[in-house]
């Protein structure tokens, strides 16, 4: 039985049921499901079908789906459009805010503008620029050192653009920056996250970061334990603590012993890269706990906290969060808060979880983006964040392209995200650094910084010259006094979760690429300047990170700066 498709404006409008049905006849090769998605948006938003013909669906995400069309223009040529369909459950305030971000910002500098945008009810479709553009993972081998100057040149570009409206983007990663290789066109897109600065220009930005901070939830201040007796724990001082809301409280989640990584925008991009290409870090012998703290000094322990072993917690925590369920939403404030909000605790730089900790609500702060792009400073949970995370993120990026390796970060959960970068940056590092922005790190062992040049020359196999070893890096914290508690010398690197185990089995031939030396575009003269601009960018105090405008000044761009 042969099965027709009705437009819901068949009978009233015959014209437009015409253009409908030869819309989706041309579109014969499409499979199924997309027949039927294109089909729907036509259905939700009758008045594309006299405007575009949807050629195929190009993008899929959490928030949107993204289709390339073609608009027929009064000059009487086609012109290529990207159709961006918000899901009909978007807040109406963040589709706002994100359209103000393309409209103010957008148009120039590499930074996606706005064509058009149609409204149904509840379904958007916002219509921007096509830019033809290549998917990162599959030229990331192939491109000369002087391409990914140019890349990152026009990313800085793009980025100070937006920085100086006051927009932080939040989801800075390959995916939302189109890149045409042939025509050396270069496009930030996709705002749907952004927030905005205390002073943005922005006006919809402020709204919705208000509105972010009320019904943003997080989980509680976790300790890493990281195998071979290391261990890595984030929490929080009184005055941070003390911040968070009654709503957090009420979503505490369900399970504080594991946590896995919520899916970001990016999911289904990432899924296909890691089945592509193995990132540099693995994920064995990973367990997260949770543990939170508050600091009183003046105020007498009454009672001795019972320790929580944290083999035992998991059941614990269950058994607390069934028992507060069938409560109402005022009692079960109370049983998260059970214990005076002044009462310390005794598992502060250990190891272990205390039940005064367990009881403490749960602290608020932005954590939007895609996992392994998120700043030390969205991983710890820092309530204030800045444009400074969009710099680490082109960092990350620019890590990628210089080792030859994506994703470089690959974690299910923030706290082993951050034991992966510690990997890199250094234990004695990331500890300072978060001091500077509220937060105590503890590691049990000291790890030492890598030397980014040895790192990166190693994982892309452009290394047969240099004969320093990957811990010979200098630490730019050398001199720092605070050691992790539980050490008092420095430890191998394989310590941690056997990260660097998984590190060096690429560059001893698992997965290091043999470039052969008449085809090294260019690789094998890379600049000082690269990996002075790469440590930069990858600082770990977002106070002292370079920003966008500093980036563009850097003498590694000298030869083609404007």
């Amino acid at each position: 039985m042969e099965t027709v498709l009705k437009s819901p404006c068949d009978e009233q409008h015959p014209q437009q049921a015409e253009d409908f049905h030869g819309n989706l006849e041309q579109n014969s090769k499409l499979s199924a499901g997309i027949k039927k998605d294109i089909e729907k948006l036509y259905e939700a938003v009758p008045q594309l079908v006299n405007v575009f013909k949807i050629k195929e669906k190009i993008g899929e995400g959490t928030f949107s789906s993204v289709y390339l069309a073609t608009a027929q223009l009064q000059a009487g040529y086609e012109e290529k459009m990207a159709l961006k369909h918000l899901i009909p459950t978007s807040h109406p305030l963040r589709i706002a805010a994100e359209l103000q971000c393309l409209t103010v910002a957008g148009g120039q500098d590499n930074v996606m503008g706005v064509k058009y945008c149609f409204r149904k009810n509840d379904h958007v479709v916002i219509v921007m620029p096509y830019l033809e553009h290549e998917s990162f993972l599959d030229i990331l081998n192939s491109l000369s050192f002087e391409e990914v100057r140019e890349y990152m040149f026009n990313l800085f570009k793009a980025l100070r653009r937006i920085h100086h409206f006051g927009i932080v983007h939040r989801d800075v990663k390959p995916s939302n920056f189109l890149y045409n290789r042939q025509l050396k066109k270069y496009a930030l897109v996709d705002f749907g996250l952004a927030q905005g600065t205390p002073d943005t220009k922005i006006e919809l930005l402020k709204t919705a970061h208000s509105e972010d901070q009320q019904g943003s939830c997080l989980q509680n201040n976790p300790i890493v334990a990281l195998g071979n007796g290391a261990s890595v724990s984030v929490t929080a001082p009184k005055q941070i603590a003390q911040q968070s809301a009654s709503k957090a409280a009420d979503r505490r989640s369900s399970s504080l012993s594991k946590v896995q990584m919520k899916q970001g925008r990016g999911g289904k991009e990432d899924s296909v890269h890691h089945s592509v290409q193995r990132s540099v870090f693995g994920e064995r012998n990973f367990n997260v706990y949770s543990s939170t703290y508050q600091e009183n000094s003046s105020t007498k322990l009454i009672k001795q906290s019972k320790m929580i072993d944290v083999s035992s917690r998991k059941l614990v925590t269950k058994k607390k969060i069934i028992s507060t369920k069938t409560v109402s939403n005022g009692a079960t404030r109370k049983a998260a808060s059970g214990c005076p909000l002044n009462l310390p605790c005794d598992c502060y730089a250990t190891d272990r979880v205390c039940s005064v900790c367990l009881s403490r609500r749960q602290q608020v702060a932005p954590r939007a983006g895609t996992p392994g792009f998120r700043a030390p400073e969205v991983l710890t949970k820092c309530p204030t964040q800045t444009t400074a995370i969009d710099m680490w993120s082109a960092g990350i990026i620019f890590l990628s392209l210089l080792s030859g390796r994506y994703p470089f970060f690959k974690a299910s959960d923030d706290l082993t995200a951050l034991a992966q970068i510690m990997t890199v940056r250094g234990s004695r590092e990331t500890i300072q650094a978060a001091r500077t922005f509220g937060k105590s790190v503890v590691c049990t062992q000291v790890v030492p910084t890598q030397n980014l040049r040895t790192l990166c020359e190693k994982l892309r196999g452009t290394n047969s010259s240099c004969k320093r070893s990957l811990g010979e890096g200098p630490s730019r914290s050398e001199n720092n006094t605070a050691l992790p508690v539980g050490a008092d010398k420095p430890c191998a690197p394989e310590t941690l979760g056997k990260q660097i185990q998984h590190l060096q089995s690429f560059q001893e031939g698992d997965g290091a690429l043999e470039v052969k030396a008449t085809d090294m575009k260019g690789w094998d003269q890379v600049p000082d300047e690269a990996y002075d601009l790469l440590d930069k960018l990858l600082d770990l105090n977002p106070a002292t990170r370079i920003t966008a405008k500093e980036a563009l000044l850097h003498p590694f761009f000298k030869d083609i700066r404007l």
